[in-house]
């Protein structure tokens, strides 16, 4: 017995659909099955999409039961998995959407975390042909297994490009590092080579004073190219919420300290491999009060990704942006890039009706599995 027959759906209607988005036009039946902190799953079924409220942490019991009840529930309106063309999840394997896609036992995809995520955005306005993508979250697995999360790409439908990423960080502790801000505090003084003031700047957090040689060592400190994780670094640094109680909830208080948003030049650079290298921004703000950092931080931000956008966009002579992921319900950052790159006069789209975050992404895995479904009829 597959695992959608196995859970009885009584009702099929008392599933909450969080949007119903009209498509460009008919498109084949598929499934897609979201990320895992916020998985949602996304019907397409003729000329429209159906999305769902997202689950939850699927690490949690009550999330996967009400995921694969969703799951079900959308199996059960297009007549069951025989009408269902494909099946698109996310790269990573260990995800818990991945697995239950594989046990569905139908044609199923891979779909790149950030470039689902530049998708999602083109298809909620019918977009065609390519756009420079700037995805900016906590998390989503690259190539050859690295950490991304501030990556800049060119999207043309199934087609993607790595143009560049921000400059990586360790993360010491590994996951651990995404709920302690003050953790990648620390990498971004190692990596200015200011380890010294490690321990006795965070001598009052757990394992403060040991930072420093795990980071010598390189001891389960990945390296990653997260914005998520380059906002974290920002806080620890200012002091601002040095351990998370919640996911988010460092940047959204280093946000609301952005009253007047500055920006200071020569605080960027991008490299010759198009990376974006934020390290002297960081610097800029190590020794700063919160606030002063904040609007420091934000309004040099939104003016580095501006021109890293903008040097994409006139080498590949594409002028439409997409933004994805979790970063863009940061509105001080969304609506200073967005005005720099509207006035350079690029057409920048932002997620609408969906989520920008990863309750947004099955949207962006449905179009992967649809575009694939119509190229082999």
């Amino acid at each position: 017995m597959s695992l959608a027959s196995a859970i009885a759906v009584e009702n099929v209607d008392a599933i909450a659909i969080a949007h119903v988005v009209a498509l460009p036009r008919p498109m084949p039946t598929v499934l897609g099955m979201g990320a895992h902190l916020k998985a949602s799953l996304c019907l397409f079924e003729g000329n429209q999409a159906f999305v769902t409220h997202p689950a939850g942490n699927m690490e949690t019991l009550e999330a996967v039961e009400l995921y694969q009840t969703m799951m079900a529930a959308m199996i059960e309106r297009v007549g069951g998995l025989a009408n269902v063309v494909r099946v698109a999840h996310d790269l990573h394997p260990d995800f818990h959407t991945t697995s239950f896609a594989e046990e569905l036992g139908c044609a199923t995809m891979p779909v790149q975390h950030h470039h689902a995520h530049i998708l999602a955005t083109v298809l909620e306005y019918h977009r065609e042909g390519p756009v420079i993508g700037l995805a900016l979250d906590g998390f989503g697995l690259g190539a050859s297994d690295e950490s991304w999360g501030g990556e800049l790409l060119w999207v043309d439908g199934l087609a993607f490009e790595r143009l560049g990423h921000l400059s990586r960080l360790a993360q010491p502790g590994g996951d651990i590092a995404a709920r302690e801000p003050w953790r990648m505090a620390a990498a971004a003084l190692y990596a200015l080579g200011r380890g010294d003031e490690i321990g006795s700047r965070f001598s009052v957090q757990p394992h403060g004073s040991q930072l420093q040689q795990m980071l010598d060592k390189n001891l389960n400190s990945p390296k990653t190219s997260s914005c998520g994780r380059l906002f974290d670094a920002a806080c620890g640094l200012l002091g601002v919420c040095p351990v998370a109680e919640y996911e988010g909830q460092a940047p959204m208080e280093l946000e609301a300290l952005a009253t007047n948003p500055t920006v200071l030049d020569g605080a960027w650079s991008i490299e010759a491999d198009g990376s974006l290298n934020t390290l002297p921004l960081l610097a800029a703000i190590a020794d700063l009060s919160a606030s002063d950092g904040a609007n420091v931080f934000h309004g040099t931000l939104a003016a580095a990704m501006a021109e890293w956008v903008l040097r994409a966009c006139r080498e590949r002579g594409v002028k439409t942006v997409a933004f994805g992921g979790g970063c863009f319900f940061n509105r001080v950052l969304t609506d200073r890039l967005s005005a720099a790159l509207s006035e350079a006069g690029l057409l920048v789209l932002k997620p609408k009706r969906l989520s920008p975050g990863d309750a947004g992404l099955s949207f962006g895995q449905a179009y992967a599995a649809a575009l694939a479904a119509e190229k082999i009829q």
